[in-house]
């Protein structure tokens, strides 16, 4: 008989006699990719364990379409798996999946391996059952990254930058490098990549895939699991296996490459993607690897099809950023969790869960997020983050908030990017300084405030962009930490120099204004 919404896995994988294995490899939900596990695994072909835990899906309500993506990669890994050879025991759980695990270790009388978990309560609730078994339980290292955190997590701490670790990693790498030169006699092009989007410019759609019987499935099981969950299941299209992502992986190579690099963080009205990969969902689950997309766009480069300053800007993100940020997860866990540099209290503002607001640029924001989970960095930052900030949120909320929103969103590269980067709340252990904005960068980078209700002219009032009033607001307040950072003290300066006494307390009065009827919880 099947299980309630397992239908599709229940007639396909015959459910395998635990006793009659010697080896079983448990594999987690974001370690879908058997090319990053140690060779002997493909040789040797131990029985595969996967587990769904209703438990974890209850403790973080995410968002519908990154439950439905990451049960349904899951299901389909796991059938291909049976495809290549392999047993696989699929196993449902309403506890959480270690609890699951001792039930299958009571049957099973062999020895299980496990690769250790890129998330910190998944990684202590494995171990805590290797203990519990002693030696029929073994932990492996995580090789779905590049760099090992134990070579370099003690480096972390204020003044050491993502800059100096990104060149030791193309040394390491040899990613665009002429021996001991990188490519083109700069390490960084981040300059050349801060152009806006001219009018009517043609942007290539991603490709989309209609959901299968097994994504149907899921959609259907969290629309009944979680009926109040976050976001919308309506309209998935995300790739769910390997061959549709690696297609993905060539359609970004070979139709928005080139172009990513001057438009990286450029913003466009009703356009969420523009020349972005999007390819971060997959990589964050292995179902696409970190190497495989610089050696393809590497060596898009060298034919000739893609411009350095792209591919620059790209093997950045992924060997330097995403590779550091996983280090300083290692460095900074669990005390991280609880960092709040400026002490601010307030709750997240209503509109990050309703999309409902007169700002254009956090209406364009939000809209992707709630509808697909998605939205690219620059919203992310600068408008999302910066807005959380200058309107005195937790950094803790917003934190949770965006665990819960996004389909890319695992907590070590979510973490250290909303409480490390985009709202300094660690106090500059991460970034060197606090990444807020009046409107004038929004309106620099996008066509938002064009169709704004508000005016980015305007500095004060109620006709005015909050952002500039709530800029000068902040670097009012947060005067200490703007002089501590040698980047943006002369901030302070303007403000205390150039701003004349009525203007002040303009600026003090439209920011209490605003606050007092900005909507929250």
């Amino acid at each position: 008989m099947s299980r309630p919404y397992l239908k599709n896995i229940d007639q396909t994988i015959e459910k395998p006699d635990l006793k009659s294995f010697d080896h079983a490899v448990f594999i987690l939900h974001d370690q879908l990719n058997l090319d990053a596990w140690p060779d002997w695994v493909k040789k040797e072909k131990p029985l595969l364990i996967f587990m769904e835990s209703g438990q974890k899906g209850r403790e973080v309500p995410h968002h519908k379409k990154k439950a439905v993506y990451v049960l349904s990669s899951m299901r389909h890994f796991a059938l291909e798996c049976t495809k290549k050879g392999f047993d696989v025991f699929y196993h449902s759980t309403p506890g959480h999946f270690d609890d699951g695990l001792k039930e299958i270790l009571t049957q099973f009388e062999g020895e299980l391996t496990f690769m250790t978990p890129s998330e910190w309560d998944s990684r202590e609730r494995l171990r805590k059952v290797a203990g519990e078994f002693g030696d029929r339980v073994d932990e492996i290292p995580n090789s779905f990254f590049l760099a090992d955190p134990e070579v370099w997590k003690e480096k972390i701490e204020p003044g050491y930058r993502m800059e100096y670790f990104y060149r030791e990693m193309r040394r390491k790498t040899g990613y665009l490098m002429n021996g001991d030169e990188p490519e083109g006699g700069e390490w960084n092009y981040d300059e050349q990549n801060r152009e806006s989007l001219p009018k009517d410019h043609t942007v290539p759609e991603i490709k989309r895939f209609e959901p299968d019987e097994i994504t149907r499935e899921v959609i259907e099981m969290v629309n009944d699991y979680f009926p109040d969950s976050f976001g919308r299941s309506e309209n998935f299209g995300y790739a769910v296996r390997r061959n549709q992502a690696l297609e993905l992986l060539d359609q970004f190579i070979n139709e928005r490459l080139d172009q990513f690099g001057p438009y990286e963080d450029a913003l466009k009205t009703g356009n969420h993607t523009l020349f972005h990969s999007q390819l971060s969902i997959y990589m964050n689950n292995g179902l696409l690897t970190p190497t495989e997309l610089c050696e393809k766009a590497v060596k898009s480069y060298e034919k000739g099809n893609a411009r350095l300053n792209s591919v620059e800007g790209l093997i950045r993100q992924i060997i330097g950023w995403r590779e550091f940020i996983r280090i300083y997860y290692e460095a900074m866990m669990p005390e991280v969790r609880d960092t709040n540099h400026f002490g601010f209290e307030n709750k997240l503002p209503k509109m990050y869960w309703t999309g409902e607001t007169k700002m254009k640029c956090m209406e364009q924001s939000l809209k992707p997020v709630i509808n697909e989970a998605y939205s690219h960095h620059i919203q992310r930052l600068m408008i999302l983050s910066n807005f959380s900030n200058l309107t005195e949120t937790d950094p803790r909320e917003l934190e949770r908030w965006f665990l819960t929103a996004y389909a890319d969103a695992y907590e070590w590269v979510e973490l250290p990017n909303v409480l490390g980067m985009s709202t300094f709340a660690d106090g500059g252990v991460l970034a060197s300084k606090p990444y807020v904005s009046s409107g004038n960068y929004i309106n620099k980078m996008s066509d938002y405030c064009k169709s704004c209700e508000y005016s980015v002219t305007k500095k004060t009032g109620d006709k005015a962009c909050p952002f500039n009033y709530l800029y000068w607001n902040f670097v009012d307040k947060q005067r200490e930490t703007f002089n501590d950072s040698g980047r943006v003290n002369f901030m302070v300066n303007m403000f205390d120099n150039k701003k004349s006494d009525d203007q002040k307390k303009e600026i003090r009065e439209s920011t209490e204004i605003f606050l007092s009827s900005l909507e929250r919880g």
